[in-house]
């Protein structure tokens, strides 16, 4: 498939390499959080949300506006029937942040957002970095490869951009996998701290 513009081929398939994809982004399942302490996406609960049919799920995040003050976006997942959302976890992140007046900035690797095999729920936004001023929130994405299989572990990667009360712009990356080989069937996400609303949208991605 090549990508188009004005009639014209730009980008022949495979032209990108190196792992960008270029495949049609599927919408699986949107849910919306109106003062909510979670959103799961369930597997056969109105729709199959993890199976073959892709390799690599993304979950894309908009506009988390959290009621308590500074606090963290974040992810767990589980298999089968369980909703007990505690699966092992080794990750790594990072983030870079600046303050609106330039007078503070950085980057760097916190301890503490990371996880070592641990069954935690996973930040997917820096530590305390999204206020609940009326314009303050928090928006990215979280990528999951091949959840549904049922020989390897499940890689993840993700970014955000969050606000904090402080007035901090936080740049937030992560990295990392559940470490399990069972097919992984509902993923939950909350704020660490009270609840939220916001959107969180579900997509397949093709080859």
């Amino acid at each position: 498939m090549a990508v188009v513009s004005n009639g014209t081929t730009i980008i022949d398939a495979g032209a990108l390499g190196g792992g960008v994809a270029t495949g049609k982004m599927t919408l699986i399942k949107t849910l919306t959080a109106s003062n909510s302490a979670t959103l799961s996406f369930v597997h056969g609960s109105s729709s199959v949300i993890f199976d073959d049919t892709y390799d690599k799920y993304v979950f894309k995040f908009y506009n988390i506006h959290p009621a308590t003050d500074n606090t963290s976006f974040a992810f767990q997942a589980d298999t089968g029937t369980n909703t007990n959302y505690n699966q092992t976890i080794t990750s790594t992140t990072f983030r870079a942040y600046h303050i609106e007046s330039g007078s503070d900035q950085g980057v760097s690797y916190v301890t503490g957002e990371d996880q070592t095999q641990a069954t935690g729920f996973q930040k997917v936004t820096a530590g305390g970095t999204v206020g609940n001023d009326n314009d303050q929130s928090a928006n990215g994405y979280l990528e999951m490869y091949n959840p549904s299989s049922g020989t390897f572990m499940k890689h993840f990667i993700g970014r955000s951009s969050g606000s904090h009360a402080s007035d901090y712009e936080a740049d937030f990356y992560v990295g990392g996998y559940v470490n399990t080989t069972t097919a992984l069937t509902r993923v939950q996400f909350k704020v660490l701290s009270g609840n939220f609303d916001g959107v969180v949208k579900l997509y397949g991605i093709g080859e």
